[in-house]
Parts: structure tokens; C-alpha cells; sequence
């Protein structure tokens, strides 16, 4: 596997020397200093990227992690010494007003909720999350706004050059990816002076790298649910504890209703350490006495996220002494697990503004193309799949019925990554009656080097079509009394052509004739649209797309039907390659 990688990475190097006109490996072997300089001023921001790439396969530190594993204590000990090097104390951080949240689904939304809540006030806002769904400058946002290719570019050469400087023998010169762009956030939201910072827990709590900061103004737990199960444990009481560990002494922290299981975990949590914790009312209690609060994100499961954005932004508010907000008082003792009601209060106009502002692409978000309907959500847990479900069930519902005499189809694009059941996650998907199942990696194109951002240095080629395959063979048994293994046969390469445009099935009488392999998300999309969505037009269709019989007869069906409404889930890293293609204006 090492070999494969350092095969992609040589490939990689030589593709961008070319570009540049410059030998990009020699120059990295001599080390920083000697990195040359792009002409091109476009170009800088792929470098910065690249270089940060390099960083997702730090064999010292995975060897590391290994050793410290059951150490929470000591990564975040080597978190703050990073930062120190970085330019940084820990003290720093109290200086950056910074909302906490964690959670399994929904912490992402409700982080996105709280920035625009807080916004419409007239602060400046630091917003840090993850993923990035198309250009990793996504996941530090000033004022809700990627920051600027040039400042991402900026501030990563000042930072690596501040760490390069700073190693010794005794420690890992770099820190791995998500640590080099966390110490990468503070530095920018520091240096451009943000009013608050909301900062999204990357994985877990207790021993996520964000948790080096101290004291929070307020922190979030949104729902929880089974995810990460080989860092986090296999139960949701496991979960909890670990996102519990974001609980400060003194600090107020709220979270939605629960399981009676995890919210004791997280009230004993929050007891043992005397953090204050407080359950949030509905949304419904805080819409009484006025008229209903708009979402600007679709789904009934983001009511939940919507309300726990609303007591953070109310308690950072009081906490600041802002804006004649008073101080935080329960509602009433609570009776549910001995958990306090945050307050119930009246929105105000601000905070409705705020809600009715947000977008958070790449969650319940809706493309409508002509006869396409594009439906793209992150989901990638069970919880999270079962609300997608919902969702896109009631859209279809709702949706204004086709004039034209074809057909409608729906189709679902989907890829699982990490350690989640793909076959779970897909049988949850089954009650939405797609026509075609189809599969494919995270992988814009098949050749991702002429975009830093879509790279992904951690897995090979053949292990992610290997999956693809696999999470086919998974739907196929869940919908194997729809097979029709008379129109299975592997299809016939074409003397020197492409043979992993459309992957062949695995052995016929295991098949279905409603799904699809294809080898990127490019040709994937290509053959569900037909070239009839007006936005993605991609060049003529390479040879070999349509020489698999059911890809041959569903582009018929496709091409001729009046309405095709397609669910892309599993992964936001699919989602965000989706939404590179049909959203070029994201990848300026």
C-alpha cells in the first residue's frame, strides 16, 4: 500500500513540475526555502494545497496516535506543543470568543446556524468545520466566506515555514492534516481579529485536537448517534462520554434531547466537572406567542439543530453582555434526567434573520435542472441516513408533477468511506424505490491530479472501486428479487481503450439490473443526466461508458423520461465531488 502511494505521490510531483516548468521533488528535498515560486498567480494556492496533501499520510504520526491512543492527556500535550511552535499559548485562544460544538449528526448544521445567527448581529464571525466539500479553504470561513485563496495561501507558508523552524530531533516536524489546519484557523481568526469564533469538533470531543482550547464561551452537543466506532467505542453511551469531554468547568454547555442512555452520560459528564448543562426546548416552544421561524435548510431534523443554534447564540450573546441580553436562567428545574430547561425566549428579529439566511451546502440541499432534480446530503450514519430518507421522501411528495408523457426515475448515487456499514446504510435507502443504484468513488475524475483539492493521499485506486464493487454487491442482495441475470455479461473491452470506465458486476446470479459501478463521479454523472442537465456539459462521453447492458438500456430510460430525481448521499466527500461538477462556480 506504501508503494501504491508513493507511486500516486511521484505522479502527482511530476504532474504539477510539468505544470510549473520545475522539478517540484527535487525542490521539496531540499527543503522549504528552496520551493519555488509559481508565475502564475493561480497556481500558488494549488501549491499551498499540495504541500498540505502531503500531510494526510504522516506515517510518524499514525505511529504515534497508535502508541497514545489510551492517552487523551498526551495528544492534546503534542496539540499544544504544536501550537506553541506555531507562534501560540493556549492562553491565545480564550482571546477568540469561541463556540464549541460537537455531536454525531447535525453539528455541522448547527454550527452553520449559529455563525449566521450571530452575523445578522453585525459581528465578524470565524467559522471552523470539516469536511470542505470542494476547495479546503472552505473549512475557514470569515463572515460565512471561505477565506480568499491568497490569505489560505498566506497564512499556510507562514505557518509550515514557523513549524519547520521551530523542530527538533525530539519531535514530528509536522503536525498530520486536520492539526496543521486547526493551528491554521486560530492563527487566521486571530490575526484578522474576528468578533467570535464557532469552531465544530472534528471527530469525537475528548481527544479531537480542537479541544486544546480551554475556555469556550458556551459549547453544543448535538445528536448522537454510532459513528467512528474505532476511535469513539460501540455503543452511543461510549460516544457520548468522548463528546462530553469538551465540557469546561463553569462553562454553559446545552444539548438536544436524547436518548435516556447518552444525556445521562453527558449529565454525569457535565456533574463530574461542574459544567452547567441545559436540554433545549423544541423549536416549537420558542415559536409560540409569535409567527413560525424559517429555515434556510430543508428537513425536518434541522428544527433540531435550529433550536440548539438558537441557545448558543443567545447564551454567547448574555455571556458578551451584548445587546441587553441578561443573564442565563433556566427556564424550570428539569425532570428529565435531572437536566435544567434552557431558557424559552422570543426570537428576535435578528436571530430569525439569521435562520432564514443560512446555507450549508452539501445538507437537504436541492439542484433543480431542467428535468433533473438533484437532492445532495452528507448523511453517513444511520440517524442521519434515516432523516435523509424523510426528507427526500417528502420533496418527492411535494414536487410539481412533470407535463411531459415520459416516465419519472429516481436514481440514487451513493459511496460509503471509513468504517460505516455500507450494507446498514443501504438498507435504510430501500423504502425510497430507486429505479438504479449507482456507485462510485470520491473522485471527481479518475485522475485527480489536476485539482489539489479533490486529492486524497490515504487510499488507492483499486481500494475504493473494491468498495464501489462491494456496496453494489450489498444492494443487489437487498434487492435480488429484482434481478434479471439474463441481461449480466461482462462487457468487451475495446482493443486499446479504457476498461474501468463502467466497472463489470460480480457473478451474474448475483446481480440486479437496477445497479451501476463506474470508476469516478464524472462519468457517473454523465450517464445519469444524459446531457440534459443545462449546467454540466461535460465533453462527449468516453468509449467504453455504455457497452454494459444495463447502462446502455437505462440511458434510454433516462434520456426519454420526463422528470429524473437523483439522491446523492452516503459521504460528503461524494456530495462535495457532485457539487464541483454541477457547481463550477465553487471551484473559483
Amino acid at each position: 500500500m506504501s508503494r501504491a502511494r508513493n507511486h500516486l505521490r511521484a505522479a502527482l510531483s511530476l504532474a504539477a513540475a510539468s505544470a510549473r516548468g520545475v522539478t517540484t521533488q527535487v525542490a521539496a528535498q531540499r527543503g522549504l526555502s528552496a520551493w519555488p515560486v509559481p508565475q502564475e498567480p493561480s497556481m500558488e494556492y494549488q501549491d499551498a494545497v499540495r504541500m498540505l496533501n502531503t500531510l494526510q499520510t504522516n506515517a510518524g504520526y499514525l505511529e504515534q496516535v497508535k502508541r497514545q491512543r489510551g492517552d487523551p492527556q498526551t495528544q492534546l500535550e503534542a496539540m499544544e506543543l504544536y501550537l506553541a511552535r506555531s507562534g501560540l499559548q493556549v492562553e491565545d485562544l480564550d482571546r477568540l470568543n469561541i463556540i464549541h460544538v460537537t455531536g454525531t449528526k447535525g453539528k455541522g448544521s448547527t454550527c452553520a446556524f449559529t455563525e449566521c445567527i450571530l452575523r445578522s448581529y453585525g459581528l465578524k464571525t470565524g467559522f471552523f468545520s470539516s469536511p470542505h466539500l470542494v476547495q479546503v479553504r472552505e473549512r475557514i470561513r470569515i463572515n460565512g466566506q471561505p477565506i480568499s485563496p491568497e490569505l489560505f495561501t498566506k497564512y499556510f507558508w507562514r505557518l509550515y515555514h514557523r513549524l519547520e523552524e521551530t523542530k527538533d530531533g525530539s519531535c514530528v516536524s509536522m503536525p498530520p492534516y486536520f492539526r496543521f489546519l486547526t493551528l491554521m484557523a486560530f492563527h487566521v481568526f486571530l490575526q484578522e481579529k474576528v468578533d467570535l469564533a464557532v469552531v465544530e469538533v472534528g471527530i469525537g470531543g475528548a481527544y479531537d485536537c480542537t479541544n486544546i482550547i480551554r475556555k469556550p464561551v458556551v459549547c453544543g452537543v448535538s445528536s448522537l448517534g454510532i459513528d467512528h466506532t474505532s476511535l469513539l467505542g460501540d455503543t452511543v453511551e461510549k460516544i457520548a462520554w468522548q463528546k462530553g469531554g469538551i465540557f469546561k468547568r463553569g462553562v454553559p454547555a446545552f444539548t438536544v434531547l436524547q436518548p435516556e442512555g447518552p444525556l445521562a452520560v453527558l449529565r454525569d459528564r457535565a456533574q463530574q466537572i461542574s459544567c452547567p448543562l441545559y436540554l433545549c426546548p423544541t423549536l416549537e416552544a420558542l415559536e409560540e406567542g409569535g409567527p413560525p421561524l424559517a429555515l434556510g435548510l430543508e428537513g425536518e431534523h434541522q428544527r433540531s439543530n435550529a433550536a440548539l443554534a438558537l441557545q448558543l447564540a443567545h447564551c454567547w450573546l448574555q455571556r458578551q453582555d451584548r445587546h441587553g441580553a441578561g443573564e442565563l436562567k433556566a427556564s424550570r428545574p428539569g425532570l428529565l434526567w435531572q437536566l435544567p430547561l434552557a431558557p424559552v425566549f422570543q426570537p428576535t428579529s435578528h436571530m430569525r434573520l439569521g435562520l432564514r439566511n443560512t446555507e450549508w451546502p452539501g445538507r437537504t440541499q436541492v439542484l433543480r435542472r431542467g428535468p433533473l432534480t438533484w437532492y445532495l446530503d452528507g448523511a453517513h450514519t444511520p440517524s442521519s441516513v434515516q432523516a435523509c430518507v424523510r426528507w427526500f421522501r417528502q420533496a418527492l411528495q411535494g414536487r410539481e408533477r412533470p407535463s411531459g408523457s415520459g416516465p419519472e426515475v429516481r436514481v440514487l448515487l451513493f459511496n460509503a468511506t471509513g468504517d460505516r456499514d455500507p450494507a446498514a446504510l443501504l438498507k435504510l435507502l430501500q423504502p425510497c424505490q430507486f429505479d438504479y443504484a449507482v456507485f462510485c468513488p470520491n473522485l471527481t475524475e479518475v485522475s485527480s491530479t489536476g485539482n489539489a483539492d479533490q486529492q486524497n493521499f490515504t487510499v488507492t485506486l483499486d481500494q475504493v472501486l473494491l468498495r464501489c464493487l462491494e456496496h453494489q454487491q450489498h444492494w443487489n442482495h437487498l434487492d435480488k428479487e429484482q434481478a434479471s441475470p439474463d441481461l449480466w455479461s461482462a462487457p468487451s473491452p475495446e482493443p486499446g481503450g479504457p476498461t474501468s470506465l463502467l466497472l463489470a458486476p460480480h457473478p451474474p446470479h448475483t446481480c440486479s439490473t437496477s445497479s451501476l459501478v463506474f470508476s469516478c463521479i464524472s462519468h457517473a454523472l454523465q450517464w445519469i443526466s444524459q446531457g440534459r442537465d443545462p449546467v454540466f456539459q461535460p465533453p462527449t462521453p468516453p468509449k467504453g461508458l455504455l457497452t454494459h447492458p444495463v447502462a446502455h438500456s437505462g440511458a434510454s430510460v433516462l434520456h426519454e423520461a420526463a422528470a429524473i430525481h437523483v439522491l446523492v448521499t452516503g459521504s460528503l466527500h461524494l456530495v462535495g465531488g457532485v457539487l464541483k461538477l454541477l457547481e463550477p462556480a465553487l471551484s473559483q
